[in-house]
């Protein structure tokens, strides 16, 4: 991962918990969940956005062709 061992998260850890404070964890710990939840909607949505023109030729290509 990058590179980063064990002992480089447990300070990187250990040095967020120093700056936000423990009462500030769980509040960024829900932000950034809600941020990975909403990115991996988005990309579903565009997947999906870019799947359905596809489809839609390929129906039409069979139409075409009966």
């Amino acid at each position: 991962m990058f590179g980063i061992g064990m002992p480089e998260l447990i300070i990187i850890l250990i040095i967020i918990l120093i700056i936000f404070g423990a009462g500030k964890l769980p509040e960024i710990g829900s932000g950034i969940g809600k941020g990975i939840k909403n990115f991996k909607k988005a990309t579903q949505e565009a997947q999906e956005e870019l799947s359905a023109p596809k489809q839609d030729k390929d129906k039409g290509s069979d139409e075409e062709k009966s």
